[in-house]
């Protein structure tokens, strides 16, 4: 299902929450739409599921405007998170089932595929209120995409689960891709988005800032970025001559470096304070691209970026 959206606008009170967000996304094709928290992706989403009502701007699917057709076949997982508490797992995932019109005997297979390929295949009888929070939210994206959907939205997928459990929806995502599915997820983890999109919609305070394919995004910002692992405290190193920008990890750095640095010298001064242990150039990450066009008034509001290895810093 191709998915159009087009200068959407809503404003709230006195908060333009968006401000004319135009994308794309085609079948078999995974968008990320990304933002700091509070940027305008939820209230975007909501337009695009007709949950609420743009100022300005037009959603289409497949050319044509929402209506209940459409709404079956779109899978979406919403931010805020809600189940029935005392329903047990497996009754609500044919209650959701039932609501998009599968069968229960369909709906009860597919359910139960879903469950254990999320490490929950014993967990049809439990009541949702005896599971961890990840795996009911676990429960609540199989919940959302049972009816096999050729549209996927999800609104911050990744939330409050591991690592493992991020790699288990990861490859789910990248099957549905395969399948030939639509797929857009919201995030305002800007590493998530670059391993997983195909192309991006990057919003900031309500507008876009950036939009394309994550290769030609990178191109287009050149290969102007020093990725350097070390043993010992890189607080300085944003104050090196050459450096524009320092984007800190654990044991890691990202450096955004001015115009006609030398790489050999500035290695060698880095040398001189802290044990380095990797030196690669880089094309700058999207973190990295974003302070660029946004400048560093987006670093309260940006996430804590992760190093190689999904190290929080």
């Amino acid at each position: 299902m191709n998915l159009t959206v087009t200068n959407l606008r809503k404003d709230f009170a006195t908060v333009r929450a968006v401000d004319g967000v135009s994308f794309d996304v085609t079948p078999g094709q995974i968008l990320g739409l990304l933002g700091p928290n509070g940027a305008g992706k939820t209230t975007t989403i909501r337009i695009i599921l007709h949950i609420l009502e743009a100022d300005e701007g037009n959603v289409t699917y497949d050319g044509s405007a929402f209506s209940s057709r459409v709404r079956n076949l779109v899978g979406y997982l919403p931010e805020e998170r809600g189940l029935y508490r005392k329903s047990k797992v497996m009754d609500t995932i044919l209650y959701f089932a039932a609501l998009r019109g599968m069968g229960p005997s369909h709906a009860h297979v597919s359910g139960q595929r879903w469950l254990e390929r999320f490490s929950l295949g014993d967990a049809g009888g439990r009541r949702i209120q005896e599971l961890s929070k990840g795996n009911q939210q676990k429960v609540q994206f199989i919940a959302s995409v049972i009816h096999d959907p050729p549209l996927v939205i999800l609104d911050e997928p990744f939330s409050g689960l591991d690592p493992m459990n991020q790699i288990i929806l990861k490859d789910a995502m990248q099957e549905m891709k395969q399948q030939g599915k639509a797929v857009i997820f919201s995030t305002h983890q800007m590493e998530q988005a670059e391993r997983l999109s195909d192309t991006i919609c990057l919003i900031n305070r309500g507008k876009v800032v950036l939009g394309g394919s994550v290769r030609d995004v990178k191109q287009r910002y050149g290969k102007n970025s020093l990725h350097v692992e070390f043993d010992g405290n890189g607080s300085f190193l944003s104050s090196l001559p050459g450096v524009h920008r320092a984007i800190l990890f654990e044991r890691a750095a990202e450096l955004e470096l001015a115009s006609g640095t030398s790489v050999r010298t500035l290695i060698a001064a880095i040398n001189e304070r802290v044990d380095v242990r990797k030196v690669e150039i880089l094309e700058p990450s999207l973190q990295s691209i974003f302070l660029q066009i946004v400048g560093d008034d987006a670093l309260a509001d940006a996430p804590v970026p992760q190093a190689p290895g999904g190290r929080t810093a």
